[in-house]
């Protein structure tokens, strides 16, 4: 963007741009404008931020909610409008409903983004809480001696281990196991078979 534009986004903040955009004195025409805008018309872009900032705000904060995040969605979606405007196409629809979808898809991925970071926050949580490897061996002391159950847990492999800790020792359901691994239910419910068959041989038990 070059720098009069930068400047145009720097003293018309979005919200500012939504009260001048409320009454306009006349509709503009946004095909004609978005043609102007594709060839670099600052002056242009400036019309067609003015009609859309808006719209693009009001519909963003319906997904997201949270008022600094809306505005900081909106300007990237209108950012992204400066440096994509020779992909509209007037004939799939008006330039507003291609900014609004736009819109719509960049704050959906925000709120998807958020879940994301949100969800391996809490599975790193979990895991991190997951009772230690000698607190495990200690559960088991009263049948068996420390060092046998370390050795038998050391034969498995990781994935095991880690899912008969979270199921036996945790007390998680074998889909709790498979969402906090982020892995297939079937996959975990191997996991978990070969891992009891390998400590029940090694431990000389039925576990």
């Amino acid at each position: 963007m070059s720098c009069a534009t930068e400047y145009s986004w720097r003293t018309s903040p979005v919200r500012e741009n939504v009260r001048i955009g409320r009454h306009p004195s006349a509709a503009p025409d946004l095909p004609e404008l978005m043609g102007r805008v594709a060839r670099g018309d600052q002056q242009a872009f400036t019309a067609v931020f003015e009609a859309v900032s808006g719209p693009v705000l009001g519909l963003v904060r319906t997904v997201l909610r949270d008022p600094a995040q809306s505005e900081e969605v909106a300007q990237e979606v209108l950012v992204e409008l400066w440096r994509t405007a020779a992909r509209y196409q007037p004939a799939r629809g008006s330039v507003m409903n291609w900014v609004l979808t736009l819109a719509h898809r960049r704050a959906v991925d925000r709120v998807r983004s958020a879940q994301a970071s949100t969800n391996r926050e809490k599975r790193a949580a979990l895991l991190d809480h997951t009772t230690a490897y000698d607190e495990v061996v200690e559960q088991v002391e009263s049948r068996l001696e420390r060092e046998q159950v370390r050795r038998c847990l050391h034969g498995l492999s990781e994935l095991q281990r880690q899912s008969v800790t979270l199921a036996y020792y945790r007390g998680l359901t074998h889909r709790e196991v498979a969402e906090l691994l982020s892995l297939p239910l079937g996959t975990v419910k191997t996991r978990l078979r070969d891992g009891l068959i390998r400590l029940r041989d090694c431990l000389g038990v039925g576990v």
